[in-house]
């Protein structure tokens, strides 16, 4: 490591700092996870469980207000592969920049990977070098933050009541919202986040959960690459 560079607890520390307002978000989103699924027959191990190898708040939340006896095997599988369809997006985005990396960390990096320590990757990629300790020390935190308290949650989430209530529920939305406003620097990047954003909504209006992410996602790809100018500011579509 070369004299310029930051020790390794500097740049977890620095993505843990950053990552906190997420963190905080996803506090009642956890806590009603946890709720619903004890009501839904989950132990509290199964639920911290669940949490752990699955690390998708949107997902898990999808089955288990689908979760019933017998269990729709094929809903929950359709729903939760359409709403994690965006990863394979996400991770792609970032695979270049994190190649580097050797192949334990970026696997581990991936595993924890959200979509709010998947834009502060992005705008890390922006004006520097990711380092591992950064990509996977601030998504462990986060990892462990989701897991403890969607197990609260099977034990303090029924008195509490419903976080949805107060709101609570659109703190993720709201911070990712602002995570990437702070992509739109250029005319293009902004169509596509205008684009995606209506694609997303109109579905959501007409089909509903989870078809939205789909559709958003879609949109925001074909806007991407019609709108893609190569070196000499030609348009490749």
């Amino acid at each position: 490591m070369s004299e310029s560079s930051p020790p390794p607890w500097s740049e977890a520390r620095e993505g843990v700092l950053e990552l906190l307002p997420a963190m905080i978000a996803a506090m009642p989103l956890a806590l009603l996870y946890g709720a619903i699924a004890t009501t839904k027959g989950l132990s509290p191990l199964e639920v911290a469980l669940s949490s752990g190898l699955v690390f998708a708040g949107g997902a898990q939340l999808a089955a288990i207000e689908l979760w019933t006896t017998p269990v729709p095997i094929a809903a929950i599988v359709l729903s939760t592969f359409l709403i994690n369809a965006r990863y394979v997006l996400m991770s792609a985005s970032l695979a270049p920049k994190v190649a580097h990396l050797p192949f334990a960390g970026r696997l581990l990096g991936f595993h924890v990977l959200a979509d709010e320590n998947w834009a502060l990757a992005e705008r890390r990629a922006m004006r520097g070098r990711i380092t591992a300790a950064y990509f996977f020390g601030s998504g462990a935190v986060f990892w462990v933050n989701w897991v403890a308290w969607s197990w609260a949650g099977t034990i303090v989430g029924p008195l509490l009541g419903d976080p949805r209530r107060f709101g609570a529920d659109f703190a993720f939305t709201a911070i990712f919202i602002g995570l990437v406003a702070g992509f739109v620097t250029t005319t293009r990047a902004g169509l596509v986040v205008i684009v995606s954003a209506v694609a997303a909504t109109a579905a959501f209006l007409a089909f509903g959960s989870p078809w939205h992410v789909l559709a958003g996602a879609l949109a925001g790809m074909a806007a991407a690459v019609l709108s893609w100018r190569d070196e000499t500011g030609e348009a490749l579509a």
